[in-house]
């Protein structure tokens, strides 16, 4: 065998070995990256649970400084002892390597043992102490601390300027500076626990899942009968054609659906009339709003001149959401003075021109109905003498709101602030018994209630 054959043999396994330790390291590299993706997905979602935990927590533990009855603290403070287990859950799944991670996870376990104690006592009758009410306002303030915290680290993640490696490593983020510098849960005592909540998009708005639809009036009609109801809700002259979409008989109200050509317009347009009756249960009209050119004010008495002008009157804003230059208005129909929270409609509005976009009805279809009020067996008096003595009352009237069961409670609404927060408070007008109490959010999206 030659030397020159012995060279190239040799060449080629040195080639060939060259190009399997790369394809070796390729693969090894792909597969550790594809862990890393997978290992940063799994933190922030666990992450993204916590913020929303904390968030809660803090707003339930507002909700726990001002109520004065044994019965709806003790609901509270067991939902706070519930909520602070899950996010203590998710700190752990949060690779987090300094000592702001210890301490939270101290400040979650206290505010739980603390809040379960709290429960207990309200459960076997006994008042909270004005102590009591110390401690949980002291919690409270802790707890905006770390809210504000983690909302500042969220930002930054969300933004890409940090990433996990860079939390688990504790390289200059102004989260772990805040952590290291500002120990803001080292003067808690070792006796006091957590809580959290759920936010929602206004006050009562997801409550219309009733068994029976009383608002939902009138014989059933065909898909004839139907399409018709479309051309009388957006005017015939204006449509170049409908077609059918079919029957949704699995709807929360069965409907007929329909997509709508509208004459010189590009937009999609649909409409959902119920079977039961004929009434609109949904229309949604698809523009592109680039600009706000109108004010919220503007846009409420829009909805609510739309609505009149559908039928549907007396109507009452509420609360609100905006998203992408278009405002989502909650109107409550308001029965002579008393909102009505359960007949809800949500109508969508564009802020450059103040076009109706949309309209949902299943609130009101569900509820609406003619009730008789039973005369208050209190005063609005006396139903503000229960009010936590704390509590600057800005606004009072009476209101219907529905309860997890499906039913209607008659109450004084009274709308006010304790130190810096404002809140709904629900005083039922026949027990003299609060029923609920809201926190009013407004953020730059809207009004929001938890």
């Amino acid at each position: 065998m030659s030397n020159d054959f012995k060279n190239r043999m040799l060449l080629i396994s040195i080639i060939l070995l060259s190009t399997l330790c790369i394809a070796t390291g390729y693969y090894a590299f792909s597969l550790r990256e594809k862990y890393n993706i997978r290992n940063n997905n799994d933190y922030t979602e666990a992450f993204s649970n916590l913020v929303n935990y904390v968030n809660n927590v803090e707003s339930y533990l507002a909700k726990a400084m001002i109520s004065k009855s044994n019965e709806h603290a003790a609901q509270t403070l067991t939902q706070i002892w519930k909520d602070s287990g899950l996010a203590m859950v998710y700190l752990s799944r949060i690779p987090l390597k300094n000592e702001g991670l210890s301490q939270t996870a101290k400040f979650l376990n206290q505010v739980s043992d603390y809040s379960y104690s709290l429960s207990r006592k309200n459960i076997d009758g006994g008042e909270l102490a004005e102590g009591d009410f110390d401690n949980l306002k002291s919690l409270h303030n802790y707890c905006v601390d770390l809210e504000n915290t983690l909302n500042q680290l969220s930002e930054e993640i969300y933004s890409g300027e940090i990433n996990w490696d860079d939390l688990n490593t504790g390289i200059n983020t102004e989260f772990a500076q805040a952590v290291d510098n500002v120990n803001i849960f080292s003067n808690i005592d070792d006796n006091l626990n957590e809580y959290e909540g759920l936010i929602y998009d206004g006050a009562y708005s997801d409550h219309v899942n009733k068994q029976e639809k009383v608002g939902l009036t009138g014989r059933e009609i065909d898909e004839n009968e139907a399409k018709n109801k479309v051309k009388q809700f957006i005017g015939e002259e204006y449509i170049e054609s409908i077609n059918s979409n079919g029957f949704l008989e699995n709807a929360e109200i069965p409907s007929y659906d329909f997509s709508v050509k509208l004459k010189d317009r590009e937009e999609n347009y649909s409409v959902m009339i119920s079977k039961k009756g004929g009434h609109v249960v949904e229309s949604s009209l698809d523009r592109e709003v680039t600009e706000e050119k109108i004010s919220q004010a503007e846009a409420n008495e829009i909805g609510k001149a739309y609505l009149s002008d559908k039928g549907f009157k007396d109507m009452k804003e509420t609360y609100f959401i905006k998203q992408g230059n278009v405002v989502t208005v909650n109107y409550a129909y308001n029965d002579n003075g008393i909102v009505v929270y359960p007949d809800l409609i949500k109508v969508r509005i564009a802020l450059d021109n103040g076009e109706i976009l949309g309209i949902e009805t299943t609130g009101y279809l569900n509820s609406h109905q003619d009730r008789a009020y039973k005369e208050p067996a209190i005063t609005i008096d006396e139903a503000r003498a229960s009010l936590n003595s704390d509590l600057e009352i800005k606004s009072e009237n009476m209101a219907i709101i529905p309860t997890e069961w499906k039913t209607e409670i008659f109450c004084y609404e009274f709308k006010g602030s304790v130190e810096g927060k404002d809140f709904l408070v629900y005083i039922n007008c026949e027990t003299g018994k609060e029923e609920d109490i809201l926190v009013i959010l407004d953020t730059p999206g809207g009004t929001l209630t938890v």
